[in-house]
Order: C-alpha cells, then sequence, then structure tokens
C-alpha cells in the first residue's frame, strides 16, 4: 500500500531495501522517518508515527542484549526451544568421534563411500522429516508438532544406540533423521513466532547457538569416551542424545501457544492472552495498546491470506478470522506449488539458497569429517588430530556469542557479504598451503599449523554470519499462510545439501584435499555476489510488514483488500488514535 493512502509499518532501520529495487519512488513501500516523526512510551515500549504520511514503527524494548533482558520471558521460551537444534549439533559433533573410535572400525571396517553413507542417511531422513513437518505443523500448536519429532527422534537414538550391526545403525540414523529434520523446521519456526521484532534476530540465533552447543558436547562427549573397552566407547555417546530429546517432548506442554498461529484458526481471546504473556504485558490488556497493535497486525495479515488464497486456490474461507478449509491433495498440492509463483518466488529463492550456501561454505564437512580433514593438511597423531577438530566447534561457539549481540543492530546483510568474505579467503589460504606442502607436511609444521589457523577462521566467519543467520531469514521472508511451509522447504534444502556434503566430502578429500577447500572457496564467493544483489534486510522489520520488502506486495489488487481489511479490523483507527496521542 502506497504510504499516502494509509498506515503502514516503518522499519527502525536505517536502510530499509526494497527487493529486487523497484524502479521510480512513486509508491515506494517503506519510507525512512521524516522530520516530523514523534514517539510516544508506553508502559515501556515506544510508538513512533511519521506525521506527515502515517508511517509508524513500535517496539516493547530496546535492542541487543538489553533487549533480551527486557524479552526475558520470550527469551526463556526461545531457548527451550531452541533444544531442538541441539539434538542436530550433537550428531554432529558425535559422529566425528565414532567413525574413528577403534571399536566401531573392528566391528565394521568401512570404506570412505560408506562412510559418507553412514553419515549422509540422517541428512536423508531429515529431509523427509522437514517436509512432513510442514504439513502438519499448522494442523496442530506448534508445540504438539516439537513433542511428535521428538518422539520419532527419541526412537531413531534408541535404534543406534543398541545397533547390532551397520544397517540397523544406518537405519537408526535415518530415523532419527525424520526427527532432527522435523525439529530443524518446527523449532526456529515457534521462535520466529513468538518474538518481538526489535530482538527476533536475536532470538532466532539462539538456534544455532544450541546447535553449537550441541556439536561442542556431543564431540567432547565422544572424545571422552573412546578409550572405554568394547561397544561403550560409542554406544554411551550415542545413547545420552536421548536425554535432551525427552527433556523437550515433556517440557513442550508448559510453552505458551504461538499466537500468530491462534489467530490463523481464529482463537484471537487464546491469542491475545499468549502475546499478552510472551511480551510480560499487563493482563488487562484492553488498555495496552502495543499488544492491541500487534494483534491487529496480525490479524489484517491472517484475513488479508485467507481472502489471497480463496482467490487464488479457490478455498473455502469462514469469515473474518477463521482459517481456510483446506482439505484433500489437490489443494495441499496448489499451496505448495504457490511458492512458486511470481508472488513468492524470490522468498522461496532466498530460503532455499541460504541452506545451500550455509552448506556449501563446508562447516558440516570440517564437523562430520573434522579428524580426516586435519590429517589431509599435515598434522598427526588420534589425540592432535581429534584435538584440533574439536576446537573448531569451540571457535563456532564463541562466534556465535556476539552474533546474537549484534544480528538486530549490524543486520542480515552485512554479516553474511563480510562473512562471505572472510570465509572465501581462508579457503583459499588453506588450499594454497595444502599445494605448496602437501608432498612434506613433516619439513614444514608451521605450515600445518597456519592451515589449522585458516580452518580457525573460516569457522569464526561463518559462526558470525551464515550460521545464525542461515535460520533467521527463511523463518523472516515468508508470511503467515506460507510460511511453515516456505521454513519447510528452505529446511529440506539445508538436509538435502547437508546429505551430499555427507556423502561427498570423504570421497573428494581423498582425490584431492586442495581441491576441496577451492570448491568451498568458490561457493562462498557466490554467497559474497548472492547476498549483495538478492538478499533484503530484514532486521528490525515486523514479522507482518516483511512482505512491504519485496515488489510482490506492490500489487493494487492485495494492497486495496489489505486497506479494506485495516479499516473492517480497526487498526488505521487505533493508529490514528495512538498518532494524536503524540
Amino acid at each position: 500500500m502506497s504510504a499516502t493512502n494509509g498506515y503502514v509499518a516503518l522499519s527502525p532501520s536505517e536502510d530499509t531495501q526494497l527487493y529486487p529495487p523497484a524502479p521510480g519512488t512513486e509508491t515506494a513501500l517503506l519510507r525512512s522517518p521524516s522530520a516530523n516523526t514523534k514517539t510516544i512510551h508506553i508502559g515501556g515500549g515506544t510508538f513512533t508515527v511519521d506525521s506527515d504520511s502515517h508511517n509508524y514503527s513500535y517496539a516493547y524494548g530496546p535492542k541487543g542484549l538489553s533487549g533480551l533482558r527486557h524479552n526475558k520471558y520470550a527469551l526463556l521460551c526461545a531457548f527451550f526451544a531452541s533444544i531442538g537444534g541441539l539434538e542436530f549439533g550433537y550428531d554432529q559433533g558425535v559422529i566425528a568421534n565414532v567413525l574413528v573410535m577403534n571399536d566401531f572400525l573392528m566391528r565394521w571396517p568401512v570404506t570412505p563411500l560408506e562412510k559418507g553413507v553412514m553419515t549422509a542417511v540422517l541428512e536423508l531422513g531429515a529431509l523427509i522429516g522437514a517436509i512432513t513437518a510442514g504439513v502438519y505443523a499448522d494442523r496442530y500448536t506448534r508445540g504438539n508438532a516439537i513433542t511428535y519429532a521428538c518422539i520419532i527422534f527419541c526412537m531413531g537414538s534408541l535404534f543406534q544406540c543398541l545397533a547390532r550391526s551397520l544397517l540397523e545403525l544406518t537405519i537408526g540414523r535415518a530415523i532419527g533423521g525424520v526427527g532432527v529434520g522435523a525439529l530443524s523446521m518446527l523449532c526456529p519456526l515457534y521462535m520466529a513466532e513468538i518474538s518481538p521484532p526489535e530482538v527476533r534476530g536475536s532470538l532466532m540465533a539462539l538456534e544455532q547457538l544450541s546447535i553449537v552447543l550441541g556439536v561442542v558436547f556431543g564431540f567432547w562427549t565422544g572424545f571422552m569416551t573412546r578409550d572405554i573397552p568394547g561397544s561403550l566407547s560409542w554406544r554411551l555417546p550415542l545413547g545420552i542424545q536421548l536425554i535432551p530429546g525427552i527433556v523437550l517432548a515433556v517440557g513442550c506442554s508448559f510453552l505458551p501457544p504461538s499466537p500468530r498461529l491462534l489467530v490463523m484458526h481464529g482463537r484471537i481471546d487464546e491469542a491475545k492472552e499468549s502475546l499478552t504473556r510472551l511480551r510480560l504485558r499487563s493482563a488487562g490488556a484492553e488498555g495496552d495498546m502495543l499488544v492491541q497493535l500487534e494483534l491487529l497486525e496480525m490479524r489484517v495479515e491472517t484475513t488479508l491470506i485467507q481472502r489471497m488464497l480463496e482467490q487464488e486456490l479457490g478455498a473455502d474461507v469462514h469469515g473474518g478470522d477463521s482459517p481456510p478449509r483446506m482439505e484433500g491433495m489437490k489443494v495441499e498440492w496448489k499451496a505448495w506449488k504457490k511458492l512458486f509463483h511470481e508472488r513468492y518466488r524470490d522468498r522461496t529463492w532466498i530460503g532455499v539458497l541460504i541452506m545451500v550456501f550455509q552448506q556449501w561454505s563446508g562447516i558440516n564437512a570440517l564437523l562430520y569429517y573434522g579428524p580426516t580433514l586435519v590429517r589431509s593438511i599435515g598434522l598427526s597423531g588420534d589425540t592432535v588430530t581429534l584435538l584440533v577438530s574439536g576446537g573448531i566447534g569451540v571457535v563456532q561457539l564463541l562466534a556465535v556469542l556476539p552474533a546474537i549481540a549484534i544480528i538486530d543492530k549490524v543486520g542480515r546483510r552485512g554479516l553474511l557479504r563480510g562473512g562471505s568474505v572472510a570465509m572465501t579467503l581462508s579457503h583459499l589460504g588453506i588450499a594454497f598451503l595444502v599445494l605448496s606442502y602437501q608432498s612434506d607436511w613433516s619439513a614444514h609444521p608451521m605450515a600445518a599449523w597456519m592451515a589449522v589457523g585458516g580452518i580457525y577462521t573460516f569457522t569464526f566467519a561463518y559462526g558470525l554470519s551464515f550460521g545464525p543467520i542461515g535460520w533467521v531469514l527463511p523463518s523472516e521472508v515468508f508470511p503467515l499462510s506460507m510460511r511453515s511451509k516456505g521454513v519447510a522447504l528452505s529446511t529440506a534444502s539445508n538436509w538435502i545439501n547437508n546429505f551430499f556434503i555427507g556423502l561427498l566430502t570423504p570421497v573428494f578429500v581423498d582425490v584431492s584435499p586442495s581441491m576441496t577447500f577451492i570448491i568451498f572457496a568458490a561457493a562462498c564467493v557466490s554467497a559474497y555476489l548472492w547476498s549483495t544483489n538478492f538478499v533484503p534486510e530484514t532486521a528490525n522489520v515486523p514479522l507482518e510488514e516483511v512482505d512491504k520488502l519485496f515488489r510482490s506486495a506492490a500489487g493494487t489488487e492485495e494492497a486495496e483488500i489489505k486497506k479494506c481489511i485495516e479499516e473492517e479490523l480497526g487498526l488505521k483507527e487505533l493508529v490514528r488514535e495512538l498518532g494524536e496521542e503524540t
């Protein structure tokens, strides 16, 4: 909607970008605040309105670490939900040790290809889990969906722990992968939907923090159990991953429901109660203007989506805030195909490609096959190679912590671009050292340690950029009706590429270690070009307003429908009242 036709939400960011850059400025969807912008304080939050254009923005508190403290209940809920990421990370960390344990290799000697298949089969199961989770995520509460995923994961973990053959272990990893894939889609989705706009990036970065914590915990658990006699050396670390799965499954019953999903299901009073609780506002939210404003924005977006679905898919829509009855495989398939319609295609490619670049940057190659890659750059001795590869997770953990603090201040695009440059230079440096000294590493120990430094530099850059942002962007760019399917497809992209990384890395390293790093460097160069030219800045933009960053939202028909809905539901009237108070 044009700014002169009504009220639209402003991003607090100073450099809001249209995607793709639209020709002309007559119908700019987002505008920077003018000199006539005024701000009022409401219960610890702020409401800012531009008296000239009627644009507005709001926040429940500050950004960064102080904003996380201000939204401590949402932080607690998001942190607990991020245990799903811990499961994924733990498996990544523990498998690197299991694959080189003496008892494991004596029982089942494996070729590089067999090693790749056993590692990658979890990603194949995760692909199935991510896709199926997108189907049932909107039909049940997010908490129930996460609980079902935890049960499947625990079944797979038990299968791995008690495996009596390589086939049983592989089957267990595939089953566990289904649960991991579902959790990797559902947990970020829930976290995005409960987050206040001013700290959404920081809360979403908790997913990556949890993954990295899982990597560190999984690796060092396996490292400490590697000398235990017999199969307990690898069965114990594989069995420990049952604990967080059970904790998350039980604890989900205590998480507040997603207010956005409740609005989509037409349960407005429950949505208001959940939103009030998440924002730590007073129980009598009738007088809380910020809660009313955010709730109305959710209702406007949901109603708009339902009416557009009715037009585009022929879905039967109940009145007002009720969800469409999308029954039957035919309508479900049409809904999935919408992701590639012109209206959503740009967002879909953002979700898919962020995961492509996240995986082909090489991070999981280092996590899965750290000892193998470390040996390829000249270090020897099991203890040394395991300690060096274990440091990769520690470095990534150290990088994620500042990312949580700055992701909403610096923005997504700046971190992606800077991270791409640093990762490219690191990979090229390692490739050069391998090419120069691989024939006689023993005579050049300093070169080997320089290569290790390159690995750590890459890991830090990844942990500060593509690591957390890979989970943030897909949960931000899709509108409510397409969000679960969009996040599911994005997560599926993660697992598809993760599968090929797990399958091909041991083969690549066996053929040419230097070429392996050059392939990763080429992916990082592509990531820089992509993030520079095709990624909009979503930092600090409410989920209901992200749509305005894309040119597809400029359709006259949709704008007029939204304008009418805003009048019907009273959003414009509420903004007028708040504007008059300034």
